[in-house]
């Protein structure tokens, strides 16, 4: 039996208007939904914040047991969410397969945190116990991106829940199924009590909305760096943390020693992976002088290489874009950069939405490509000479989310590391990966810090709280 279906969707009391989820490869429509108005995320919250203290009071046992259960139905059930995130999110079906995998894995080390160690017993100068303990935030607002959609929404939602808290998930319409409807599907399986969950897909105005309520203390937000901004501001306003998992413009440097024979496949794949419609993508491409020209024409090659198309129907390496404004985008920087100077390697056309993977040589600080995050699949490759200007050029992007270091030298390879700021670093890798267990988050204008993975979840979604004991009513002066 089907997790999802049309009967699930209509029965989402939503009072906004109709929207039509659609393929991005074919422009098929694959159904229809309502979207949240702002009065429906009020109500939503408020009855998540009346389930979520009895859910906070449950044995720590019950709530793991919900988490594994999900875990487990997302394997179970990995052949129709699979259909699901290549037809509405335009991944080819091996990203489809691996976001299944990091949503089950998700769930499983969530499971894991609902027993973990909640507190530490302090000394205290009074005779009494004293000691602090992890409580639950309350309710946690999610707000959650397109490309990515199910890990993006599950690496928030599993382990607020798993620690006691109930959820409001608003994810990306585009991407309404397999970034929210989905979800609630498999929890509602895996026995999660009624109003702990909400998913809300809707407008600009609904994310507004779960901001500003006052029965939603914490915010979980992914997307672009200019809507972070926003909901850092208004979260600021309203006295409520926001954890925010912006942009990113992430470099892969490539030293001297490096063995191109094994770097091409790997550099693509930084750039080219999903559309590189992913935060972490490969942007910058820094390559030593003495490898340069060789690297652009073997990069160029594999993009030219590639195939592209209709993920569902057609064995492709690179999908869709999401919509017609992202392509836009994609193709302004493109044309723009190449107004600037830039020599078009590979690439730069596109039939309907289908993109096809771009290489751009001959990039400087004013290449509008390489300056700015493109969410898109081009690699921009620049040349250096030596390491201080390798570090230099990496560290100048406002963002700071993932660093890729292709060297024989390991060492050598850490050592530069040190010296450019980034959230995440990838000795002889390329710049996009994930894992449950590994914390995740950037600095500067790609977030605030990482916030997820073990101690990374207890500190984003409890609240710390110091309680004191005496035996006997203590003593005061006056």
């Amino acid at each position: 039996m089907p997790l999802l279906d049309t009967r699930t969707w209509q029965s989402q009391t939503l009072t906004g208007p109709g929207y039509t989820v659609t393929e991005p490869a074919t422009g098929q429509a694959l159904g229809s939904l309502a979207l949240a108005t702002p009065e429906d995320v009020g109500a939503a919250a408020g009855r998540a914040a009346a389930a979520q203290r009895e859910w906070a009071r449950a044995p720590h046992f019950a709530r793991a047991a919900v988490l594994r259960r999900a875990g487990d139905l997302f394997t179970a059930h990995a052949t129709e969410l699979r259909e699901w995130l290549v037809r509405e999110s335009g991944s080819v079906p091996g990203k489809a397969d691996f976001e299944l995998h990091v949503a089950a894995q998700e769930c499983y080390e969530a499971a894991a945190l609902a027993s973990r160690p909640a507190g530490q017993v302090l000394p205290s100068e009074a005779p009494r116990l004293s000691y602090t303990r992890r409580v639950p935030a309350g309710v946690v607002g999610v707000i959650s991106p397109f490309n990515a959609p199910l890990i993006l929404s599950i690496r928030s939602v599993a382990p607020a829940l798993a620690l006691g808290n109930a959820v409001v998930l608003k994810p990306d319409p585009r991407t309404a199924v397999c970034g929210g409807l989905s979800l609630a599907a498999v929890f509602a399986a895996a026995g999660l009590p009624q109003d702990l969950l909400h998913v809300l897909p809707g407008g600009p105005d609904a994310g507004q909305a779960l901001v500003a309520d006052p029965r939603v203390p914490v915010i979980s937000f992914t997307g672009s760096t200019p809507a972070g901004r926003a909901v850092g501001e208004a979260a600021g306003r309203h006295l409520k943390r926001a954890h925010l998992e912006l942009g990113g413009n992430s470099a892969m440097i490539v030293l001297p020693d490096a063995d191109l024979d094994a770097v091409i496949s790997t550099a693509a794949w930084g750039s080219f992976f999903h559309q590189g419609q992913i935060c972490m993508t490969t942007g910058r491409h820094l390559v030593h002088a003495s490898l340069y020209d060789e690297y652009v024409e073997r990069l160029a090659a594999k993009a030219d290489s590639l195939a592209v198309g209709d993920p569902y129907r057609e064995q492709v390496h690179l999908g869709p874009i999401i919509d017609s404004g992202q392509l836009a985008k994609i193709s302004g920087l493109v044309e723009s950069s190449k107004a600037a100077g830039a020599k078009l390697a590979a690439g730069g056309t596109h039939d309907r939405l289908f993109y096809r993977p771009t290489v751009l040589a001959h990039v400087d600080d004013h290449t509008p490509a390489y300056a700015e995050e493109v969410f898109g699949p081009v690699a921009p490759v620049r040349s250096f000479t030596t390491a201080d200007e390798a570090a230099a050029l990496a560290a100048q992007s406002p963002f700071g989310l993932s660093l890729g270091i292709i060297t024989r030298d390991t060492a050598r390879g850490l050592d530069l590391a040190e010296r450019i700021p980034t959230g995440i670093v990838h000795i002889n890798d390329q710049t996009v990966n994930d894992e449950a267990v590994a914390p995740f988050g950037g600095v500067a204008a790609s977030g605030t810090g990482a916030r997820f993975g073990g101690e990374a979840n207890l500190e984003a979604f409890t609240e710390l709280r110091w309680t004191t004991v005496r035996g006997d009513v203590a003593p005061y002066p006056f």
